[in-house]
């Protein structure tokens, strides 16, 4: 049987609860769950008091070989309990497991101590913290469970600067220009050579007629 260990919402509107459950990936994601393994308050400002961890029974569902999603691996490395499961699967003796440990705590106080020595800092990481807690922390469960994707940040479209006008791109104006189409009218013409040549047939049919005449007349003075 595959199973996960995951956060399970169980506060109500705007103001979000989860339980750290261990689940069968097949169940629906508000299925019954295996085993509560602690919980997390994404409210509570406080990072070290907003979530509550059962450390044995988790290492003891990692090594049967539950998964863990994205927000609750986060969870294990704050308390530590990644960390000490990396060194375990390295293969050390719990004597240097337990040295290896006091060094993250010290290091871990330390880091504590240079965020108090700078308030700049301090005050960016709460706004950081604030923010996922009331954000990023349910979405990506949510997307988790249902199975899509996040929500991605829509693409901002940069408006130009106040009495800056935006370029202008000049428009392509058609080179090719249509030709005017010769309509051909070959009857019409066909007519006119015909009207034409018939003239033509026309005037030298009357000019002979009138030679002959001319040449008539002629003969009959001659002959008185």
């Amino acid at each position: 049987m595959a199973t996960k260990i995951r956060l399970k919402r169980i506060g109500r509107r705007n103001r979000p609860f989860y339980r750290l459950v261990v689940m069968d990936t097949r169940t629906r994601r508000d299925g019954a769950a295996i085993e509560e393994l602690g919980w997390y308050d994404p409210i509570i400002a406080d990072k070290e008091n907003n979530y509550s961890l059962n450390e044995e029974r988790i290492m003891y569902w990692l090594g049967e070989g539950a998964q863990t999603s994205d927000i609750t691996h986060h969870l294990l490395k704050r308390a530590g309990i990644a960390f000490r499961w990396h060194l375990m699967r390295q293969g050390m003796s719990e004597k240097n497991i337990e040295k290896e440990m006091q060094k993250w705590a010290l290091n871990k106080e330390d880091a504590k101590k240079k965020l108090k020595s700078d308030p700049k800092k301090k005050a960016t990481l709460e706004a950081e913290t604030s923010e996922e807690k009331n954000a990023d922390a349910p979405k990506a469960e949510l997307a988790e469970d249902s199975g899509e994707k996040p929500e991605e940040p829509e693409a901002v479209t940069e408006e130009p600067a106040t009495g800056e006008k935006p370029e202008e791109k000049p428009e392509l104006k058609d080179e090719t220009k249509e030709e005017p189409v010769s309509e051909k009218k070959p009857k019409e013409e066909s007519a006119s050579k015909k009207d034409v040549t018939d003239k033509a047939l026309d005037e030298k049919k009357s000019e002979k007629s009138e030679k002959e005449n001319s040449e008539e007349a002629e003969k009959k003075g001659d002959k008185e």
